[in-house]
Order: structure tokens, then sequence, then C-alpha cells
């Protein structure tokens, strides 16, 4: 075999530093002090070494898009559809530049959609990371799972009073109320969490499956959950305290070993992983949001009083993990930055008191979203300046209960309490 040639040997070296620096820099950027220390030394890469916010994960985020669209005929989601769904956009918010002039953004306009009924009020809805199914669970049981690219030809002007079905599954087997949904990262895998104290495992890929082949069975009312990154874990936020965290391999529950030094007293209304796995964070009913160490899973920071004396009701990393937004029942939603639990901007203008209501972005960040009980209307700022640029009519008998944006298109769902679910998606 040929030794490797000088200049070969040059770029390979210079592709090493420059890994080496992305890691470095990653590590800094993300409060992860110690071991970019660790890693700076290791590799004789300065720690101040410079480089774009998140071009780490940028580079892997179009690495693993790559990988799976060479990969895509063994897609594990396939359910026999032959497209492949669209490609995440990414962010285009730094939320770490401060006190931001300029004129806000218009936030563009969208059609919508009544997509199904159920039963009892529409309580929470997912998507899936990939986009191509959104799941929507119900104070009737029930588990809807509409396909996106069905929805869509719902909205074709040729199709809008055709046979197109966008229901391709529904679930029956929880006895309560269904609090939240997720979505395996990897897999045709989706888990629902309920009032029965259970959090079911379904198989989305078998057409006949109506029922869970898999079961939790937790010891409280299951909130909120969120999947783990690698797909190997599960948080469940229920009306104990403290996060429970499963190993879906063996189903063992762990808690947190600091669980007397934090003085936790209220049930979790949401809890979420960051995008790598590294952190969670919950909403909490005592007012107080929480960011948790995803490798220990104790709470490194308790923001106490996020949202005066009412219950935070939603929170939810940005992409790249350096802020948290929230929700909660004074009709505030807020932005914190996780290194130092620093208020960071407010969002005004909507009121939100009663329901469990959910603040979230838009899928590039450049905007937020959240519900006016009053008015029944959809409330859209811009996340930069703050102000409010959009206020539109919900099309729901009664306000929405939830919001939930995909990942990878300007699209999102309304659940309401009149039992619908609605599709919102940008006008091109």
């Amino acid at each position: 075999m040929d030794s490797p040639s000088l200049d070969q040997t040059l770029q390979e070296g210079k592709l090493f530093r420059h890994v080496n620096s992305l890691i470095v820099a990653h590590l800094r950027d993300n409060n992860l002090t110690q071991a970019a220390s660790a890693v700076a030394s290791a590799t004789m890469t300065p720690l101040n070494v410079e480089a774009p916010p998140n071009k780490l994960l940028e580079l892997v985020a179009k690495g693993l898009t790559a990988e799976k669209f060479e990969t895509t005929s063994n897609s594990i989601y396939d359910l026999g559809a032959a497209v492949s769904g669209p490609l995440a956009r990414s962010a285009a918010v730094d939320f770490s530049v401060q006190d931001m002039k300029g004129p806000s953004k218009s936030f563009p306009k969208h059609e919508t959609r009544h997509l199904s009924e159920h039963k009892n009020i529409a309580r929470c809805a997912r998507f899936s990371p990939d986009g191509r199914f959104v799941a929507t669970g119900s104070a009737d049981t029930s588990i809807k799972l509409f396909e996106v690219a069905k929805i869509k030809q719902m909205l074709l002007p040729d199709a809008k009073e055709g046979p197109v079905r966008p229901v391709i599954r529904t679930f029956y087997d929880h006895t309560q109320p269904i609090n939240d949904l997720d979505f395996h990262p990897q897999g045709s895998i989706l888990v629902s969490g309920a009032k029965d104290q259970t959090i079911k495992f379904f198989d989305i890929s078998k057409a006949n499956a109506k029922r869970a082949y898999t079961v939790i069975q937790d010891t409280h009312n299951v909130r909120s959950m969120s999947f783990h990154p690698s797909g190997d874990f599960l948080l469940a936020g229920t009306d104990h305290p403290i996060p429970h965290l499963y190993d879906i391999n063996t189903f063992k529950c762990f808690l947190p070993a600091n669980i007397p030094d934090i003085g936790i007293k209220g049930a979790l209304n949401q809890i979420r992983y960051s995008c790598t796995g590294g952190m969670y964070v919950t909403a909490s009913k005592d007012g107080a949001i929480r960011l948790w160490d995803g490798i220990t899973a104790n709470c490194v920071r308790s923001i106490n009083g996020a949202h005066g004396t009412t219950e935070v009701t939603s929170a939810n990393f940005t992409k790249d993990q350096r802020f948290v937004l929230s929700c909660g029942k004074d009709s505030t939603i807020k932005l914190w930055e996780v290194s130092s639990g620093r208020l960071v901007k407010q969002y005004l203008g909507a009121t939100h008191t009663q329901l469990r209501c959910q603040a979230i972005f838009n899928d590039t960040e450049e905007f937020v979203l959240s519900i006016d009980e009053l008015t029944n209307e959809i409330v859209i700022w811009d996340a930069m300046t703050t102000e409010q640029v959009a206020k539109w009519p919900s099309n729901h008998g009664g306000a929405p209960r939830w919001l939930e944006h995909s990942q990878v298109e300007p699209a999102f769902v309304s659940c309401g309490t009149d039992r619908s679910i609605r599709y919102w998606k940008e006008v091109v």
C-alpha cells in the first residue's frame, strides 16, 4: 500500500485540528467547562478558540440528514409511502445577541384546515422527528395518528371535498384521559402517558395494531414524557414532584440522588430533553423551572417563582440548548438563559390563566406562538424583538388547549376544547 502523501498528511492534520476546535468550542459554549479544558489540554487546542455558535451541531445535523437520505429506502418510519420527510430548516436566531434593534419580522400567512375530531377534548399533540406524522391524544382516551403527506393533499384546491383521510391509525388502550405523547427518535414507536398512571408503547408500523405492545405502570398520573435522543431512555413527569427516568430496555425507573436538597413540592406539568440529551427541563406546578443533568439526573439549577406565584405550564429548550422558553398561568412567556438562570426576554399581551397552555417556537425559532384564552386567538411574537406581530382567530369553538409545531417545516397543529384538531401550514 502506498504511504500517504505529504499533502494528504497535512490535510488530515488540519482536519483533526478543526474538529478538535469545534469540540472544545461546543463544550465551552454549553457551560461544560471542565470537559472543554480536558479536551483542550489533551489536544493542545486553545480553550478560547473561536468557532461560530452551534457549528458542531449544525455539521452533525447535516451529516445525519445526508446519511438518512442515503438510507431512506430502509427507513424504519417507512409505512409503505414512497415520500421521505422534509429536511429540517436550521434555527435562524442567536438569542445571545443583546438589545436587538430594528423592525420585527412578519409572520408568514398560513392556511388552516379542520382535520378530525375526538369524542372529547383534544388534549395534546406531537410531530414525529422527521415530520411525517403527527399524533393527537384526547380526554376520550383515544390517540389519532395522522400522515402529514395526506394532510397536505387535503389542502390542495381540488381535494377539499375529496376522499383523502389523513387519519391512518386510531389507538384505544388507555382508561383515562391522555396527557402527552412522544415519538421514538429512531424507531416506529409512539408512546403515550395518561391519567391512568400508565405509559403505553404503540408500534405505528403495524396497520392493524389498536393496542399497546408494552406498558409501563407508573405510580402517579403521567403528565408529560420525553425520549432521550438515543431512544434508550424515557423521562416521565408525573404528579410526583421528581422526574421518573426509565430505561426502555429494562423498564427500570431511576430517581435523582439529590432529592432532599432541592425542595420540590409540585407536580410536573412538562418535561423535555435538550436536543443532545445533556440536560432536561421541568415545568412545575410549584412555580419553578428546574434544569437537570442528563447524565447524573441531578438538579443543577432551580428558577423558583419563574412565573410569580402561578404554576409553569410549559418549558422547552432552544435548539442550541442555551435558553429555555417557558409559559405560565400569569399570562407571560419568558426566555431564560440556561447557564445563569437569567431572564432574557418576555412576551406579553396574551391571557392564559386556566388551561395548561404551551408556548412554542416555530421551526426556525424566529417566532414564538401561544394562545389567548379570552379572545380565542393564536398569538405570535417576533422571538428577538418580543413584539407581538400577529393574532389569528383559532377557528376552534373555544380556546385551543395545545399547540405543537413541526420540527422540520412551517406547519403546526392546534388541539381544541371543542374536541377538534386543526392543521396550519405556511402559504408559499
